[in-house]
């Protein structure tokens, strides 16, 4: 039976979807916008032609950005970065988050203030970069992995979740002689799929998305990251360095906005192509990772 809804009730639903439309726009048309500009021609964006649709679409500019090596080493150091930081944060998190979750657990409230205090006062910039320069972990991989190897907020959301599991379960797997370590991995992540994929998503966007802990820790080009090189090619006006590294160029020189838009798609896609799949237990793992029944 479908609710009749008063005057009032419909001013305000109409209300709220022209202000989500507007705020989905306000968000989505730059990014249409350097999507359009990265396929469109040299000409068309000298001429400030290119709005939200490619003028003239050329893959020009991605055949630039692909065939220089700097990109690739960068990318590549971002995917072992996310690859090896990921694992580390969700081992530490599910170690981490089920004995937490254990209301029998003793000196669990105090383990759990210490956490959330993480949340509210976190570490100054300088304490933070003499520690991992006292590791000798600077130029180094370990220095964007180690510093950032759990989320307080993360470990929260798995604890929520791990309570919504029915106890009897892991009293029915003691029984049978299962160790805490095999109810973990056999049942327990079985079982949490949502917010695992909530939490892979989490780590991994951060690590791919990550610049300032580069930017901080890493002196050397040859380690730079992909979202460090993205901040040289716009901020430092590198874009020059790319054109001029393509050997048997037969066209005119590309704009450096043109190959900083191309950039930034390629650097971007990959975790649009991924959310997609992704998305129905992301939503899932959030809910059902922050309230308690």
């Amino acid at each position: 039976m479908k609710i009749k809804q008063s005057t009032g009730e419909k001013v305000f639903d109409a209300f709220n979807l022209i202000l989500l439309v507007a705020m989905s726009l306000i968000a989505l048309l730059p990014l249409l916008h350097v999507v359009a500009g990265s396929f469109s021609s040299n000409n068309a964006l000298i001429q400030s032609k290119v709005s939200f649709w490619p003028v003239e679409p050329t893959l020009q500019q991605f055949k630039y950005v692909i065939a220089t090596d700097t990109f690739w080493k960068a990318g590549w150091m971002t995917v072992k970065v996310v690859v090896i930081a990921t694992i580390l944060n969700m081992i530490l998190t599910i170690v981490g988050s089920y004995p937490l979750s254990k209301s029998y657990l003793r000196g669990r409230r105090a383990i759990m203030v210490f956490i959330i205090f993480t949340l509210i006062f976190q570490a100054p910039l300088i304490p933070t970069y003499l520690v991992v320069k006292e590791l000798h972990m600077i130029n180094t991989m370990w220095a964007l992995i180690v510093p950032g190897a759990i989320s307080a907020f993360n470990m929260i959301l798995c604890i929520t979740f791990f309570r919504n599991l029915p106890e009897e379960l892991f009293d029915a797997a003691k029984v049978d002689g299962m160790s805490d370590y095999r109810i973990v991995w056999q049942i327990v992540v079985p079982l949490s799929k949502p917010i695992m994929v909530t939490l892979l998503l989490f780590y991994a966007v951060g690590h791919w998305n990550s610049y300032f802990a580069p930017l901080l820790y890493i002196n050397d080009r040859h380690l730079q990251t992909l979202q460090m090189y993205l901040y040289f090619l716009i901020a430092a006006g590198s874009s020059n360095d790319i054109a001029s590294a393509v050997a048997g160029d037969t066209g005119g020189k590309l704009l450096p906005k043109a190959l900083e838009m191309a950039t930034i798609v390629l650097a971007t896609a990959p975790i649009v192509i991924l959310y997609p799949f992704l998305q129905k237990h992301f939503v899932k793992g959030a809910t059902l990772g922050s309230v308690k029944e």
